[in-house]
């Protein structure tokens, strides 16, 4: 029996540093600027570090489906930073060869202007996503070199993208309780596989 898994987790991949651009919101010389961020939130195939147990990575397409799910876009995925949401325009998101890449516009509160101040001086450089993953959304594999791999393939809610001060360690509790059932699954099988294999053995050899 498996286990449905839709809790929230967070992601801090290396990503690239953040791009800051300014432009006229109009012809209008005396008109203010418009600042816009832009990043990738997640980056395909490529693994992440130890995770606790496993090593993670993305699978192209993964966020196909809930490309158009209402996301905001916040300051280290607090809820009180909100910087721009997709359903307003103020948010838009987009998936190439390289990963998940998002564009901001800043609005105009003391906090954004703080964090573009940051961006520009090199201070915050990275990003990170908020999702969901369904149980069948996700495989998992041995590998000689890495251990054990998670391929995300599927993600079933994308709740935000954030530019973040630092990539503080992600709680893997959910995806660790589903690495535990697919090794349990896994044994169970093993074993499964050993006893039919010896029915076999033993009624060829007429015992």
């Amino acid at each position: 029996m498996t286990t449905a898994v839709e809790v929230m987790e967070r992601r801090v991949q290396e990503t690239g540093k953040l791009e800051l651009r300014k432009q006229k919101r109009s012809d209008d010389d005396t008109s203010e600027s418009q600042i816009t961020i832009r990043g990738y939130a997640a980056v395909f195939n490529k693994l992440s570090f130890n995770l606790g147990g496993f090593r993670e990575q993305i699978a192209p397409g993964a966020f196909d489906g809930v490309m158009n799910d209402d996301v905001r876009a916040l300051f280290n995925h607090d809820a009180n930073f909100v910087l721009g949401r997709l359903c307003a325009g103020t948010l838009r998101l987009g998936q190439d060869a390289t990963g998940l890449w998002y564009e901001v516009d800043l609005p105009d509160t003391q906090v954004a202007e703080d964090l573009a101040e940051s961006i520009g001086r090199g201070d915050v450089t990275q990003s990170s996503f908020a999702f969901s993953v369904s149980y069948d959304g996700q495989s998992w594999d041995e590998d000689d070199e890495v251990g054990t791999v998670r391929t995300i393939v599927k993600i079933s809610r994308l709740y935000d993208v954030s530019p973040v001060t630092y990539p503080a360690y992600p709680d893997s509790t959910i995806a660790t309780r589903s690495m535990n059932e697919w090794r349990s699954q896994s044994t169970a099988k093993q074993q499964h596989e050993a006893v039919a294999s010896r029915k076999r053995q033993m009624k060829i050899l007429g015992i």
